[in-house]
């Protein structure tokens, strides 16, 4: 079987965000950049199915510059087997998904995993344009799945309970938690990861189509004000006439 797994870069969960002077990029001064946890469970994942179904290949491949290799490398420790890493800026869903469809169309990939989301914007987006640049079957948000053949069983949470949907490959799926537990690189993985096949290509046919205005930071969080829970007249006199709720 051979799996594709997209992967991005994103400001570790701890990052304290700030933006440029002209609030139309990330501050990146001092910030440090992690996998996408998304991206993470797609990885152990992919390495989980092959090894269930005997064997085959895990790529990586990511759109950025040449500071996101330390984390390419990570993804090589916790056991992918090669990389690609698409030599441009990643400031666009489409751009991004254009490159990824771009090198996937050749290669004949099986399975392709994305998380649901990065955790920095949040668009959600990546997965579902790829797929429809290549045409193959998208299955969003899963928490389970097991392979068959060329087919696919995958499980998804929706409102009010469970759904279950057959794939025929090749396809994409998103991954979101409960799909498994990251894999943490070893010993080993770290070291045999120095050395294994890591390709830079260049950008190749897509233009951004959306661009960013500003930034904004949420206002600061206004005090508390405590009411006693015997005293209903003024909680209601407080979210009617100052939260304006009521």
């Amino acid at each position: 079987m051979k799996i594709l797994v997209c992967v991005s870069q994103v400001p570790d969960t701890t990052t304290k965000i700030t933006f440029t002077p002209d609030n139309k990029s990330l501050n990146t001064a001092g910030v440090q950049f992690i996998i996408n946890p998304y991206d993470e469970l797609g990885i152990t994942k992919a390495l989980e199915l092959n090894e269930q179904t005997g064997g085959g290949t895990v790529t990586v491949i990511t759109v950025g510059g040449a500071d996101t290799e330390p984390n390419i490398r990570k993804a090589l420790a916790m056991g992918a087997d090669d990389a690609v890493r698409i030599d441009a800026e990643p400031t666009d869903a489409f751009f991004v998904a254009q490159q990824i469809a771009n090198y996937a169309s050749s290669q004949n990939f099986d399975i392709i995993f994305t998380g649901r989301e990065s955790i920095d914007y949040n668009g959600g987006q990546v997965g579902g344009m790829v797929a429809e640049l290549l045409n193959i079957p998208h299955v969003n948000v899963i928490t389970a799945i097991t392979v068959n053949g060329n087919t696919g069983t995958v499980e998804r949470d929706i409102d009010g309970g469970r759904e279950v949907v057959e794939v025929t490959t090749p396809f994409l799926v998103s991954a979101q938690k409960d799909l498994c537990e990251p894999r943490i690189p070893n010993m080993r993985g770290i070291m045999t990861a120095r050395t294994k096949p890591l390709q830079v290509i260049a950008a190749n046919g897509a233009d951004k189509r959306t661009e960013v205005a500003q930034f904004q930071a949420p206002a600061p969080k206004a005090g508390v004000k405590f009411i006693d829970p015997t005293n209903m007249d003024e909680l209601v006199s407080l979210l009617h006439n100052e939260a304006k709720v009521l």
